[in-house]
């Protein structure tokens, strides 16, 4: 079973007893850092962390799929997974200061709620 690292609350609320979900409350930038220290524990990405058209510093709301199982062998790190969650990182750094001075309403949330939870459902 793999793990979905998110903040998104409609993540959490459609796939619970599904899968293995862990709900972070904090931006994009915590989601990408989260899924960072589960492949430095062995873990791989199984969906891009930028999939779709929606950069990090348009949406509050981020998913990552990663592999429940870590990578077989002492101390074994997916390299091709670290590089593109630390360049996402840098993607979200130079971002961030876009998304944190939108105040969007419910309206706006829910919509980006859905577009996240659809680019993980296919």
């Amino acid at each position: 079973m793999n793990i979905i690292i998110t903040n998104n609350p409609m993540v959490r609320e459609k796939h619970v007893g599904r899968d293995k979900i862990e709900f972070l409350d904090t931006d994009c930038l915590g989601v990408f850092k989260a899924v960072r220290d589960r492949i430095h524990q062995g873990h791989s990405l199984v969906t891009h962390p930028l999939s779709g058209s929606v950069k990090p510093g348009e949406t509050p709301y981020k998913t990552v799929i990663i592999t429940g199982e870590r990578v077989s062998g002492a101390f074994k790190i997916d390299e091709n997974s670290l590089f593109l969650i630390e360049d996402s990182i840098q993607t979200c750094l130079k971002l961030k200061t876009s998304v944190m001075k939108k105040e969007w309403s419910e309206k706006v949330l829910a919509d980006f709620q859905i577009i996240d939870y659809n680019l993980i459902s296919c």
